[in-house]
């Protein structure tokens, strides 16, 4: 059975008249969070920020936010534009087009589970600390959306319908940047995905193939895959350890990634470990999205690895170029990769614009 994590969300407003003084309480209707099994046997709770507790009225309003063109400066990209619910809210473009079609340099990391990112840090770089900062960026981003806030907020402010949302939402009809910011996280903090085969496995639910159990194994062997190390095992269900690593992809490091937002050198070329879910639908891979299969992706572990003087320490064997998998090995190790992707998350209903 599922488990709800707890919590009381409440705004009190004090409202004063000529005569008397009223005192009206307000509270948005709280919902909790659906912690999946799995989830709740291996990992600790999610992170929600005190001042930012799940409602259904703020849950809805972030879902009508994320997938509406008026955050950006000429009304014709939304967040949903680069994070498509049928890719994982990833893109399938190696780069994203900005509302100029000026691209970037980074592929669109997907978004699930992520109100188990214990580290709070978000983006390949780490450049935001909190579901709720990391919102504020792409509005702003000349590459991206291209707005300024005052002009978002001003748009929203006109519409017919927003003002009474965010009322329902937060108590005021006063919207600001805050606010937005506020319900899109809480609308993407409802993105759980663990419903994928491997899962399903893990639950006594289904039985895995013989490629698939294998693969795993692979996955697990320190002298064959060695890839648990940054991307979490069976009692690790969110597939990654959410830290930063330069796993090996160039000898020369032109973007900078954490070491850049940081400022010390030792941290050059290293971004964050995605989660291996949903694999099946987040092509292509790497932070600059330069592997367009998981064929290449496992060859570069396997063959490609480029030493550099930050290179991640768990990378043993880039000496020798990678861990030289077998080709029956490869084989396997895919097949286990993609069990861990969930249909159940990409056709969800309630992730898609109505």
């Amino acid at each position: 059975m599922n488990k709800y994590f707890p919590y009381i969300a409440s705004i009190v407003f004090i409202c004063t008249s000529c005569t008397d003084e009223n005192v009206t309480e307000y509270v948005p209707t709280p919902i909790a969070l659906e912690i999946p099994q799995l989830f709740e046997d291996n990992i600790i709770a999610p992170v929600i920020p005190l001042d930012n507790p799940q409602t259904i009225e703020g849950i809805a309003l972030g879902k009508k936010l994320f997938f509406d063109p008026i955050l950006s400066g000429d009304n014709t990209q939304a967040c949903a534009d680069c994070h498509t619910p049928e890719n994982a809210f990833s893109d399938a473009s190696r780069f994203s087009d900005g509302i100029d079609g000026r691209l970037g340099n980074r592929n669109s990391m997907p978004l699930f589970n992520l109100a188990w990112n214990y580290n709070e840090r978000f983006f390949w770089d780490g450049r935001a600390f909190s579901l709720e900062h990391q919102a504020f960026q792409p509005v702003t981003n000349p590459i991206e959306m291209k707005a300024t806030w005052v002009d978002v907020s001003s748009k929203l402010q006109q519409d017919q319908d927003y003002p009474s949302l965010f009322d329902q939402a937060f108590g005021t009809s006063t919207i600001d940047s805050i606010l937005v910011t506020k319900a899109i996280a809480q609308f993407e903090r409802t993105l759980i995905s663990a419903n994928s085969r491997f899962d399903q496995y893990l639950l006594g639910q289904i039985n895995l193939t013989s490629e698939e159990l294998e693969g795993f194994n692979v996955f697990m062997d320190e002298t064959r895959g060695d890839c648990f190390h940054c991307h979490g095992n069976a009692n690790n269900p969110l597939w990654t350890d959410n830290i930063f690593h330069n796993n090996g992809l160039d000898a020369i490091i032109t973007d900078l990634g954490l070491g850049k937002i940081s400022g010390d050198p030792a941290n050059n070329g290293k971004f964050k470990s995605p989660s291996l879910r949903n694999l099946a639908f987040t092509a292509p891979y790497m932070h600059d999205g330069r592997f367009n299969s998981l064929d290449e992706v496992i060859n570069h572990y396997s063959e490609g690895l480029q030493n550099s003087t930050t290179i991640d320490p768990l990378m043993k064997k880039v000496a020798q170029g990678g861990v030289h998998l077998s080709a029956q090995d490869k084989s396997n190790l895919k097949a286990f990769l993609l069990s861990l992707s969930d249909e159940s998350f990409i056709n969800n209903p309630n992730f898609k614009n109505p």
